[in-house]
């Protein structure tokens, strides 16, 4: 499975809420305004490794996700 089919079923680990994939880049939470990185196709998922996301970013970020 791609990482687009496996994003009904990723949730943050932070809120558990739903996240929005952004390229091939990064997985992001709008809410709590925190992007998880991907590395070779593998989403990080920990709280610890994300990082915080500021507004000019977030617009950005918002913009460019994958409207599934």
């Amino acid at each position: 499975m791609s990482l687009p089919e496996l994003l009904p079923l990723l949730v943050c680990p932070a809120d558990r809420g739903p996240l929005l994939l952004v390229g091939d880049e990064l997985l992001y939470n709008p809410r709590l305004h925190r992007a998880y990185r991907i590395d070779d196709g593998i989403p990080v998922l920990l709280v610890n490794e994300a990082r915080d996301v500021g507004d000019a970013e977030h617009d950005r970020l918002i913009a460019a996700a994958d409207p599934r």
